[in-house]
């Protein structure tokens, strides 16, 4: 099976220390604009919400936008780390818009029946005690997690490879356990990201995102590199 690989270095900016600190920080609130930007009218939609149980399946499906402008912030944050600081530029939104042109059916394609999946275990875990057992919520709870974790590995693959659909499941899943440390590192984002919401608010989450997904594409690195180098050929405009 070969793929093509969808990012690629880009050029220079400035080499001190203090261009280096400005680029990366004019990155990051580029792209989380970018995130608020495409994901806009579900968000929108998404804050007027009660925040109760009937109202679950209705946030799932604002946050059908969300998907693809992660894996566009994927795509672009890994085009910057990848880079040396001499072939770095100031061009996150050109990044951001040609990763979401190439891989948003790809992201969705899987996304999309998470937030299914996803929204039937937080009703179960919503309703413990009432509807169903405390052990069936934990264990819903558990499986969520375990979810949100295996998003992490997909949001990669289908924004930096051009996989099939279920090749992005299969690997996604395969990576959990042949390298452990990108699925450590899902979890501790997953983890922080649950504390935040429940000590502060979930709209901090958002305003967050670009720093989870840079996060995000620096420890997946380990999965990056096994998946280069076993399925992947030159892009044609990189020969």
């Amino acid at each position: 099976m070969t793929v093509t690989d969808r990012s690629a270095p880009a050029s220079e900016i400035g080499r001190g220390p203090l261009s280096r600190w400005s680029a990366t920080v004019y990155w990051a609130l580029v792209i989380e604009l970018l995130i608020l930007l495409t994901s806009l009218p579900g968000l929108l939609a998404l804050f007027l919400l009660d925040r109760s149980v009937s109202d679950v399946p209705l946030a799932a499906l604002c946050l059908v936008p969300l998907g693809p402008a992660l894996g566009a912030a994927t795509y672009a944050w890994r085009a910057y780390l990848v880079a040396t600081p001499d072939q770095r530029d100031l061009a996150p939104a050109s990044r951001f818009w040609r990763g979401y042109r190439l891989s948003w059916r790809d992201v969705l394609a899987w996304w999309v029946p998470t937030l299914v999946v996803l929204a039937l275990l937080a009703v179960n875990v919503l309703h413990a005690g009432a509807v169903v057992g405390q052990v069936w919520a934990i264990a819903s709870l558990v499986v969520a997690v375990a979810l949100l974790v295996w998003a992490g590995n997909a949001l990669v693959l289908s924004a930096l490879f051009a996989f099939r659909t279920r090749d992005v499941v299969r690997l996604a899943a395969y990576y959990l356990a042949a390298r452990p440390v990108a699925a450590l590192g899902n979890l501790t984002l997953v983890v922080l990201g649950a504390t935040l919401a429940i000590v502060t608010t979930d709209r901090l989450l958002l305003a967050l995102a670009t720093l989870a997904i840079a996060s995000l594409t620096r420890t997946a690195t380990p999965v990056i590199a096994d998946v280069t180098t076993r399925f992947t050929s030159p892009h044609p405009a990189d020969c």
